[in-house]
């Protein structure tokens, strides 16, 4: 079993070396049941990540780490931005179920975050993997599935400026100065 793990681990590291800088194109269902699309999100900076509302490990952790991470984006003054949070479970992920995900965090704004869904697990595992050179990948032995636990900074334009660790040890202040910078 250890091995697989290692094996995960080097696939990561290699993807670290492939992709592009820029967001392709997307158009997604968010948790209010409303279309978002990388071109409304241009000519604002957004923080991205990936979880899924069924996850036991990774996702509720991360999810508070974000919800931290808006209320010191905002105690720090910065207010134009958004988070979108892809889900790596589709099938599974409504609208109404990730709602319900999200109403069990200390959200300070809920206006400025889009959990998105509504494309198949092949199409968010190659968009994770092209875009953002993160792996998604189904647990063959659970209803779980595996993904980085990265928060990525995306500029105006669309391109990945950021890449910060979302889970144990997240880089707060580092975060809030790039923010600052994309905003002046």
């Amino acid at each position: 079993m250890k091995w697989k793990w290692a094996l995960m681990l080097m696939a990561l590291m290699l993807l670290a070396a492939c992709g592009t800088d820029a967001v392709e194109e997307f158009n997604y269902t968010d948790h209010r049941g409303e279309q978002l699309s990388k071109q409304q999100l241009e000519g604002t900076p957004w923080l991205a990540t990936f979880v899924f509302t069924n996850c036991e490990t990774v996702c509720p952790p991360m999810t508070f780490n974000m919800a931290d991470l808006q209320k010191d984006l905002e105690s720090h003054g910065l207010s134009d931005y958004k988070i979108v949070a892809f889900s790596v479970d589709p099938n599974e992920d409504t609208p109404e179920k990730m709602q319900e995900y999200l109403s069990h965090y200390p959200i300070s704004d809920e206006s400025k975050w889009h959990l998105l869904t509504g494309y198949s697990q092949d199409e968010i595992a190659e968009f994770a993997t092209d875009n953002f050179k993160s792996l998604v990948k189904n647990d063959p032995n659970s209803d779980q599935v595996i993904h980085g636990t990265s928060f990525y900074l995306v500029d105006q334009k669309g391109e990945v400026v950021g890449n910060y660790d979302g889970f144990e040890q997240v880089p707060t202040e580092e975060i809030i100065e790039d923010m600052q910078e994309l905003s002046q």
